[in-house]
């Protein structure tokens, strides 16, 4: 058995400029670890942020010379795995001496296609892989292709079996399943969404999983937007997302959270014991699953 401390990380980034975004994360990774943090989570798409908001000038039938040239922008601050950036999240977490994991935005290395995806590193630096998301929501699939379910996957880990799923992928049944099926301890679910319901969704997926679920969100104000955007945004309301991060434990009950409104960090202490104690009533793939009645598969 074993207990330590995980922290949620809320900010924006410098918007769409991965460089000075991965200067920002340093600072926010130094100052978890400085309050002793063993696993950071940030946001979805942290680099170079999601772009709420914007139509990258697009309507069903056309599109613009001025959304491609955006999208170029986006393009170009996307990260590659391998790449410099990656090694320079690796360096934080190993000096950090903490497990992190943060969304990004890839650029595959072959096709150039762009991918929502979230990044695993060791608390000793090393790439542990990724995740894609397999449904980009809406007008996302403009901007993101759809991963192929080869990485959904859960890493045994000397703090716990860490996943997670981004965003509305929460809200897909057999997805969350997949990652119950290998033994999931502490659930990341790094997200966009900052409304109420999304609360209620994290809440049902800890009481369901009966993991520790952290639920990690950007705050955002139209004021961060570089200038050359804000004449896109300027009829939208602000903040442009609230928050919302939030921990919560293997029986549903909030530990840290709901943040909103604000920057900030949270923190929490992860105890195994909570995880054990909390299957005693309900194991969604062990005594409360019936094999017998139901098969589940996925196709790798």
């Amino acid at each position: 058995m074993f207990s330590y401390k995980v922290a949620v990380v809320q900010a924006a980034p410098i918007l769409f400029d991965k460089n000075k975004t991965i200067e920002k994360i340093e600072v926010l990774v130094s100052d978890a670890a400085s309050k002793k943090a063993e696993l950071i989570l940030f946001p979805e798409v942290f680099i170079p942020g999601y772009p709420r908001g914007l139509s990258f000038g697009t309507v069903v039938g056309n599109r613009s010379e001025e959304g491609r040239n955006l999208f170029l922008n986006y393009w170009e601050n996307a990260i590659q795995i391998p790449g410099p950036e990656m090694e320079a999240l690796g360096k934080m977490a190993k000096k950090a001496k903490a497990f992190l994991v943060i969304g990004v935005t890839e650029k595959d290395t072959i096709s150039d296609t762009l991918y929502c995806t979230l990044v695993y590193f060791s608390n000793k630096g090393v790439y542990l892989g990724k995740h894609r998301k397999i449904k980009p929501t809406a007008a996302e699939r403009i901007l993101w292709g759809e991963g192929d379910g080869k990485d959904l996957t859960v890493f045994n880990t000397s703090h716990g079996k860490i996943g997670g799923l981004i965003c509305w992928e929460n809200y897909m049944p057999l997805a969350r399943m997949a990652l119950y099926q290998q033994g999931l301890e502490i659930y990341l679910a790094p997200t966009a969404d900052c409304r109420q319901s999304w609360q209620a969704t994290l809440e049902h997926i800890a009481c369901e999983s009966r993991c520790y679920v952290l639920g990690c969100n950007q705050f955002v104000t139209k004021e961060q937007y570089p200038e050359y955007l804000q004449k896109e945004i300027k009829d939208l309301p602000s903040p442009m997302c609230s928050g919302g991060s939030v921990i919560i434990s293997p029986l549903g009950k909030t530990l840290a959270g709901p943040l909103l409104n604000e920057e900030g960090i949270l923190y929490a202490e992860i105890d195994h014991k909570e995880i054990i104690r909390s299957k005693m009533d309900f194991d969604v793939i062990g005594h409360y699953n019936r094999p017998d009645i139901f098969e589940f598969k996925v196709k790798t």
